[in-house]
């Protein structure tokens, strides 16, 4: 892939080393030179100093050959317009915006760019550590019928298939953290002891999944 990047700050400098240490190639756009410094000596990218919504500077990072483009400079206005020029103007499908504020980026959102609001995303980070299971989820779709949530194993449920776990609860188990390692589980899997449970499940039925965890399994 080429990626576009607009804002050279510690967003955007780390997930341009992030890229080009899996093989992309990356041009990285700001109005401060001295911005590129974050980059580091090692990186091979192309540097082009301006403005992200200037088509002739978008032009000189390489927009047209360009798979992605992600707008993270601190001002929530040049990240939209940088992001609807590269969608609009130039076609780029895979288009990310930085907002802080979580209004306006749920409009955007809605326009069909995709918004990581940095307020609310680290807010949310936080809730969901100092908050019960299940009081707030990992991930939201955004029409909020679907939900992931981060579930330990409790002690009452060690030794269950997962097949069984799903029956009772009603939700899926995408996937099991188990020993630093991600598990797909199978018909024949076992939970065990210390599995941290990825679920998907629906927002409606939340409650209820949760009430079913906490009860434990019913007997067969």
């Amino acid at each position: 892939m080429h990626v576009v990047i607009m804002g050279c700050g510690r967003v955007g400098s780390t997930l341009a080393r992030s890229l080009e240490d899996r093989n992309h190639t990356v041009s990285v756009i700001d109005s401060e030179p001295d911005a590129f410094r974050r980059l580091g000596p090692g990186f091979n990218g192309d540097k082009v100093t301006g403005y992200g919504f200037d088509q002739a500077v978008l032009e000189k990072a390489g927009i047209r050959r360009a798979d992605a483009f992600a707008a993270v400079s601190s001002g929530d206005n040049s990240n939209i317009i940088a992001a609807r020029v590269a969608r609009e103007t130039f076609g780029i499908q895979q288009v990310v915006a930085r907002i802080y504020d979580p209004g306006r980026a749920e409009v955007y959102q809605r326009l069909g760019i995709t918004t990581v609001a940095t307020v609310k995303w680290t807010a949310d980070q936080v809730l969901r550590r100092i908050l019960p299971a299940g009081a707030e989820p990992d991930f939201r779709d955004p029409s909020g019928t679907i939900r992931v949530d981060q579930v330990p194993v409790p002690e009452q449920w060690v030794g269950q298939r997962t097949v069984h776990f799903q029956e009772q609860t009603q939700s899926r188990i995408a996937w099991i953290d188990r020993l630093g390692e991600g598990i797909l589980p199978h018909r024949e899997s076992v939970i065990q002891e210390g599995d941290l449970l990825h679920l998907v499940m629906r927002e409606e039925n939340a409650a209820h999944v949760f009430k079913v965890i906490d009860a434990g399994p019913e007997e067969h």
